[in-house]
């Protein structure tokens, strides 16, 4: 997948995990979203895809299968610099993509920033509706309870 740039959506490499973890991170620390450790990277780079553009790597994104029913799509940042670009764009699809090839049925995330995930088909929800397995990142969160993380699902399939 390629934008109007020379840059690309991968799948991420190990050599990745660094690159990733900072990018995250940056948002982050400006409580925009949560912090990762790069054990945490390590542990799920085969979930990750990242756009990379003359070897750099510009935005990343996650698709974490929690159970047969239902997957998140996790982690997603772009440089600030390339925001409206089109980069989280090509991320999102990548994820959805993945998951429609492996028959998950639902995905869902949580954000901040629910416009843009609107525009993929994406609906809010009650963070309540969504089944107790999705609650392990929130009861480690110092946020938690007190989160004002939008809830959203998207619907691929009937299951």
């Amino acid at each position: 997948m390629t934008t109007p740039f020379s840059g690309m959506v991968e799948k991420a490499r190990l050599t990745d995990a660094g690159a990733i973890q900072k990018l995250v991170n940056y948002f982050a620390d400006r409580d925009e979203m949560l912090h990762r450790a790069l054990s945490d990277v390590y542990e799920n780079i085969r979930d990750f895809f990242v756009y990379r553009e003359a070897g750099e790597i510009l935005g990343c994104g996650s698709l974490h299968v929690l159970w047969d029913d239902l997957a998140e799509v996790k982690a997603m940042a772009v440089k600030e610099e390339r925001h409206g670009q089109g980069i989280g764009s090509l991320i999102v699809q990548a994820c959805l993509d993945e998951a429609k090839t492996m028959g998950v049925p639902t995905v869902f995330l949580l954000t901040y920033r629910p416009t843009f995930f609107e525009r993929f088909g994406f609906e809010r929800v009650d963070m309540m509706t969504l089944p107790r397995k999705v609650w392990r990142e929130c009861y480690e969160c110092p946020k938690f309870p007190n989160c004002e993380e939008i809830a959203m699902v998207l619907p691929l399939s009937s299951g």
